[in-house]
C-alpha cells in the first residue's frame, strides 16, 4: 500500500502546484480581455481551481471507476462550502455583494436541484450529462452577459504578457493531466487494497485533494481583501462541479451509481448549499463572519465522521 500512498501524495503536490499557476495565467488572460474581478472569480479562477476535479473525473471514468468521479464532484462541492468557505471566513470575514445573491446564487441553486434530479433514478446517463452541460452553457452566457468590467486590475491577477500567460496555460495543463492520472491510480489502488468503496475515496481523499486549490485561492484572496474572487470562486467552482464535472462519468461511462451518492451525499451537499444560500440572503449587505465560518467547518468535520462510520 506504500506505492499508492506515495502516488497520491505526488499527484496532490503536482495538482496544487500546477493549478495555482494555471489560475494565475488564466486570470491574467481574462483580465486583459476586460473581465471584472467577480466574473474572473466566477469563471476563470473557478474553472482553473476546478481543473483538478475535471481531469480527475475524466481519468477515473476512462479507468472504469465512475463512482470515484461522481464522489469527486459531490465531495468537492461539500468541501468547497464546509471546508473552503468555512476556513476562509475564519481567516477573514467575507463581505457579500447583493449582486451575488441576485444573479449567481439562483444559478447555483438551480444547478444543484437539476443535478439531484439527474441522480434520483440511480443512473447517470448521457442524456443527463448533455442536459447538465447545456445548463453550463446557459450559465456562462448569463454571467458574461451581466458582467461589468473593473477599472483596476485585482491583486490576484498576475502582471503577465499574453504570450507568457498562454505558455504557462499550456505547461500547467500538461502537469494537471499527469498529476490527475497519478492521483486516480493511487486512490483506486488504495480503495481496492483496503476494501473501501471508490465513492467514499472520491468523497474524501480525492475531493479534499482537488479542493485544496480552491482553499489556497480563497484564503489568499481573503487575506488580500479581494473578496469578490474568494466567494465568487466557491460559487463558480460548485457550478462547474455540478455542470462540468458531474456529467463526465455520464458521458464517458454511463450507468448505475452507488446508491449512497443519492441517499447520503447529495442530500448533504443540498443542505450545505441551501445553508450557504440562507447565509448570503441574510448577509446580502453584510459579511459571512467567523461564527458562520466555524459552523460550516464543524459541519464538514461531522460529514467526514459520517463517512468514516460508513466504512
Amino acid at each position: 500500500m506504500l506505492l499508492p500512498l506515495i502516488t497520491i501524495l505526488v499527484g496532490l503536490i503536482g495538482l496544487l502546484w500546477s493549478a495555482d499557476r494555471f489560475v494565475g495565467a488564466a486570470a491574467a488572460t481574462a483580465y486583459r480581455a476586460g473581465m471584472s474581478t467577480l466574473l474572473i472569480g466566477m469563471t476563470i479562477v473557478a474553472l482553473g481551481t476546478s481543473a483538478p476535479e475535471i481531469l480527475v473525473s475524466i481519468m477515473a471514468a476512462l479507468d472504469g471507476v465512475p463512482n470515484l468521479a461522481t464522489g469527486n464532484a459531490l465531495g468537492s462541492n461539500i468541501a468547497n462550502i464546509g471546508l473552503v468557505l468555512g476556513i476562509t471566513a475564519l481567516v477573514a470575514p467575507i463581505p457579500v455583494r447583493f449582486s451575488i445573491v441576485r444573479r449567481e446564487l439562483p444559478l447555483l441553486l438551480g444547478a444543484t436541484g437539476l443535478a439531484g434530479y439527474a441522480l434520483a433514478n440511480g443512473i447517470l446517463g448521457r442524456f443527463d450529462a448533455l442536459f447538465l452541460l447545456a445548463l453550463l452553457g446557459f450559465s456562462l452566457w448569463w454571467l458574461f452577459r451581466a458582467d461589468t468590467p473593473d477599472e483596476e486590475a485585482p491583486g490576484q491577477v498576475p502582471d503577465m504578457t499574453l504570450p507568457k500567460a498562454l505558455a504557462w496555460l499550456a505547461l500547467t495543463l500538461l502537469l494537471l493531466v499527469a498529476s490527475s492520472r497519478l492521483l486516480v491510480w493511487g486512490a483506486s489502488e488504495l480503495a481496492r487494497g483496503f476494501g473501501i468503496s471508490e465513492l467514499v475515496i472520491g468523497l474524501s481523499i480525492v475531493a479534499i485533494g482537488t479542493s485544496l486549490p480552491e482553499l489556497a485561492a480563497c484564503v489568499s484572496s481573503a487575506l488580500k481583501r479581494h473578496h469578490d474572487i474568494a466567494i465568487g470562486n466557491v460559487i463558480g467552482s460548485n457550478l462547474f462541479n455540478m455542470l462540468a464535472v458531474l456529467p463526465i462519468p455520464g458521458m464517458l461511462a454511463p450507468g448505475p451509481i452507488d446508491p449512497a451518492a443519492a441517499s447520503r451525499d447529495f442530500p448533504t451537499m443540498l443542505a450545505l448549499t441551501l445553508l450557504l444560500g440562507a447565509l448570503l440572503l441574510w448577509q446580502r449587505h453584510g459579511a459571512i463572519g467567523r461564527l458562520p465560518g466555524g459552523v460550516l467547518a464543524v459541519l464538514y468535520g461531522g460529514y467526514l465522521g459520517w463517512l468514516a462510520l460508513s466504512l
